[in-house]
């Protein structure tokens, strides 16, 4: 079965050819974050401080790229097990996120707020790491890079390969 290719930002016209357990091939902006970048955007919204990237209609891959070598665009570059951001997934949906790619399920709250939202979350393989690395065509630190790798880096990525979860 071929994968479907999305771009993103995800279009309503995309979003209605999803399927959940649908391959697709991702291409556009992804913003990176994991556990502690997404407490301190949860953080930034509650008191009303500028984000480091718009929430609405954008993309968050849970990634922290490990170093890279010579002159390669990003280390390898797996999804880390998404359940970690639930707590703070209804909150960055309520702001217009419509996607989330990681690895693992996500709790029934977070479920059905991606439902409400018209959101997707995609699933992409843990395990390969320095192919999906290959899919990263632009890789910029953006916010709190003193988090080392799990500063908020915004990535071009082209044939992105992931799975339907949830919609």
């Amino acid at each position: 079965m071929k994968p479907l290719i999305i771009n993103l930002p995800l279009s309503s016209v995309d979003y209605k050819k999803l399927k959940i357990g649908k391959a697709v091939l991702l291409n556009g902006v992804v913003y990176t974050a994991r556990d502690l970048a997404h407490k301190k955007i949860s953080d930034l919204i509650k008191v009303g401080k500028p984000l480091p990237f718009p929430l609405k209609n954008s993309a968050i891959y849970y990634t922290g790229p490990a170093p890279t070598k010579d002159k390669e665009i990003i280390g390898p570059c797996g999804p880390t097990t998404s359940y970690r951001m639930d707590p703070y997934t209804p909150l960055l949906l309520s702001q217009g996120l419509k996607v989330m790619i990681g690895k693992g399920e996500r709790n029934e709250t977070v479920i059905k707020k991606i439902k409400e939202s018209s959101a997707v979350y995609f699933v992409t393989i843990g395990g390969i790491a320095s192919l999906l690395k290959n899919s990263v065509v632009e890789n910029e630190t953006i916010a709190f890079p003193e988090l080392g790798p799990e500063a908020v880096r915004k990535l071009v990525i082209k044939n992105f390969p992931c799975f339907v979860k949830n919609m």
